[in-house]
């Protein structure tokens, strides 16, 4: 049995396949139900969305392999990038959750010993018990007007009323394990920012509020979108997402009725547009999870590497993290169409993505003026040695 029909046998599917039928497919618009005023969060399928494959495919990818490093949409204001991302609630898979306050995990004594936990999980983990239990990924939205302390946590003011200090957790640790969606990340607030790289980088946070110091965890997949009219990225945050998706409008004249045929409709009647892709969402949820479970099966090809090397190297891209984010996404891609084999192919399919908007101007200068600098130390050296000779 060659690796196509194992996968197949195994119950993954190509998510390539599934995405571009289900997308093509038309939908009737039907009367909208009786208006109870209810606000209830119906996100619109995502397998509804008409065309963007490429912001579609980078967020499955992320989905698949959080080693890709998170996804960044830039594009203009109404091409579907916010909404993009809310759909993706429907297809994120279940992550093993801590029973404990403190965050408590088997992987924690695996590393560290028994000392790492609290006496609670440590007593629960010689009785057998489980520490841990399964629950659906969430998405965590970061709002614009957030303050530092919404996002770091601060001091729990329900507490200080009655005179006891406690910390609250922010918006980072309550992403733990989480989908971190930042939307017009270019508009946040620069203590935000720096906030949410120290946490990316280190999957760690500490906060210190008077004489209490607490250590959170914020190992997060972490989604940007922008407009670039409204302002440029810091070239920081912009480091910390591995895939950066243009989005622009659609181009197709029946594209683009499609897509409001399916708005006018989502509007009218959600429910009645969710029923219609549930059963197409839920199988591809299963083919999702399937695809994160046989991950870790996925190699890369010695002329996958070979390519994505000579690209990175031609390309004059000096952050390492262009490697990563390129062979991660090729796995991811390479599991997603069922095989176990990341191909050139791969690369070719993710390179833009993973690549583009690495190479920075300013550094370029700015070595090359170093370079043009170390030639002429060098020429003084050769000539002062030349001349204390004659001497």
């Amino acid at each position: 049995m060659d690796s196509g029909e194992r996968f197949e046998h195994e119950g993954v599917r190509s998510l390539t396949e599934l995405i571009e039928k289900t997308s093509a497919r038309r939908f009737i618009e039907a009367p909208p139900p009786e208006d109870l005023g209810l606000a209830e969060p119906i996100a619109f399928p995502f397998l509804s969305i008409v065309g963007q494959s490429e912001m579609k495919m980078a967020l499955i990818l992320s989905l698949i392999n959080v080693n890709v490093g998170g996804v960044l949409l830039i594009g203009p204001r109404g091409t579907g990038k916010t909404t993009a991302v809310r759909s993706l609630i429907d297809l994120l898979p279940d992550v093993e959750r801590s029973r404990c306050p403190y965050g408590c995990l088997p992987e924690d004594i695996v590393a560290g010993g028994i000392e790492e936990v609290c006496p609670d999980c440590a007593r629960r983990y010689g009785m057998g018990e489980e520490l841990t239990f399964q629950e659906q990924v969430r998405l965590i939205e970061l709002p614009l007007n957030s303050r530092l302390e919404d996002v770091i946590g601060g001091i729990d003011e329900r507490a200080a009323v009655h005179q006891r200090m406690r910390l609250n957790r922010g918006i980072l640790a309550r992403a733990d394990r989480n989908l971190l969606f930042v939307d017009e990340v270019n508009l946040l607030d620069d203590d935000i920012v720096d906030a949410i790289l120290d946490a990316a980088a280190q999957g760690t946070y500490t906060v210190h509020r008077g004489p209490l110091v607490a250590t959170y965890r914020a190992r997060f997949i972490l989604v940007g979108s922008m407009n670039p009219e409204e302002g440029r990225l810091r070239p920081q945050i912009l480091d910390r997402f591995g895939l950066r998706i243009i989005v622009r409008g659609l181009e197709h004249r029946k594209e683009r009725l499609e897509a409001y045929h399916r708005t006018v409709a989502f509007r009218n009647n959600p429910r009645l547009v969710v029923k219609e892709f549930s059963e197409a969402t839920e199988l591809f949820r299963q083919e999702l999870v399937s695809a994160r479970e046989l991950l870790p099966e996925v190699q890369l090809t010695s002329q996958a590497e070979s390519f994505g090397l000579k690209l990175i190297q031609e390309l004059g891209i000096d952050s390492l993290r262009a490697e990563i984010t390129l062979f991660e996404a090729a796995r991811a891609h390479a599991i997603a169409d069922g095989r176990d084999r990341a191909r050139v192919e791969d690369i070719r399919r993710v390179a833009s993505m993973s690549l583009r908007m690495r190479r920075s101007t300013f550094m370029q200068d700015y070595l090359s003026s170093t370079d043009e600098e170390d030639e002429e130390i060098l020429r003084l050296l050769k000539t002062s040695r030349k001349n204390s000779v004659a001497e």
